[in-house]
């Protein structure tokens, strides 16, 4: 399986306020908790973390082997914003920069 990015995670420091504008261009959102609120758009998760851990969006990756992509990625020249953690019962999630500082999402088990 080749990675297939299909999420994007925005940070909200007034997750309120964004739900707002996001639920007015994307409709209601499937997911509406306090530690984060989704919306299916055709298929692509497009998600507000009102943790605001990043500076920016960030795009994820669906891998199939998380720890085995982080390491090719890692070898390659990429570095470490967050260490892979569980954010649901089969999913796990890490935060990479490339050179410049660009965050890469992936997720996968």
């Amino acid at each position: 399986m080749s990675p297939t990015i299909r999420s994007l995670v925005i940070p909200a420091s007034d997750l309120d306020a964004a739900k707002a504008v996001y639920t007015a261009l994307l409709g209601a959102p499937h997911t509406d908790e306090s530690y984060y609120v989704g919306y299916n758009v055709d298929g692509f998760e497009v998600a507000l973390n009102p943790s605001g851990e990043n500076a920016g969006p960030v795009a994820f990756a669906d891998v199939e082997d998380l720890d085995a992509t982080r390491e090719t990625q890692l070898a390659a020249g990429a570095t470490e914003r967050s260490a892979p953690r569980q954010v649901a019962s089969e999913t796990r999630i890490c935060v990479l920069a490339d050179a410049d500082g660009n965050p890469i999402g992936l997720r996968g088990r």
